[in-house]
């Protein structure tokens, strides 16, 4: 696995496939106020990967669900459960999330993965800590590609 750590916007990497720091799937997504990865996708993506998303149900904390791109450049989003039914997420959400979306990423053979810091910001977890949980579940992993962990700056 190459890791890389970059700064930026998420949705300009230029990668496969991106990752959705998403909640368990319970709520609709209509009803959501957009905030953060999931609303810069519904204003960059258009709303079809989530009506795709409503279709999968309850997703289990830290599992994974994959969608089309919609209008964005990339070949799919992989959307994880990182943030618990109280909107907190947790180091094992982190680390499960994170788990999971590689070994999506992995099994549809995509090349390059570029992922939020799962868990910060709504789900209440520093930036750094989420940094440190990230890479230290990457690097027990095995994966024929690129990941991009992706610290936001406009």
């Amino acid at each position: 696995m190459k890791l890389k750590i970059v700064h930026g916007d998420l949705l300009d990497q230029d990668v496969d496939v991106i990752v959705n720091a998403w909640n368990r799937n319970i709520i609709p997504w209509w009803l959501l106020w957009p905030h953060g990865v999931s609303g810069a996708i519904k204003k960059r993506a258009g709303y079809g990967p989530f009506r795709e998303l409503a279709k999968h149900g309850a997703i289990p904390l830290g599992h994974a669900v994959l969608t089309s791109a919609g209008r964005l450049p990339h070949k799919a989003i992989i959307h994880v459960a990182g943030i618990n039914l109280l909107w907190v997420s947790s180091e094992r959400s982190i680390r499960t999330s994170v788990r999971h979306a590689i070994a999506l990423a992995a099994e549809k053979q995509f090349t390059s993965i570029a992922m939020p810091l799962i868990g910060a910001g709504v789900g209440g977890v520093s930036p750094e800590r989420v940094l440190e949980i990230m890479q230290d579940e990457l690097s027990k992993l095995t994966y024929d590609g690129e990941v991009r962990i992706v610290c936001y700056r406009k």
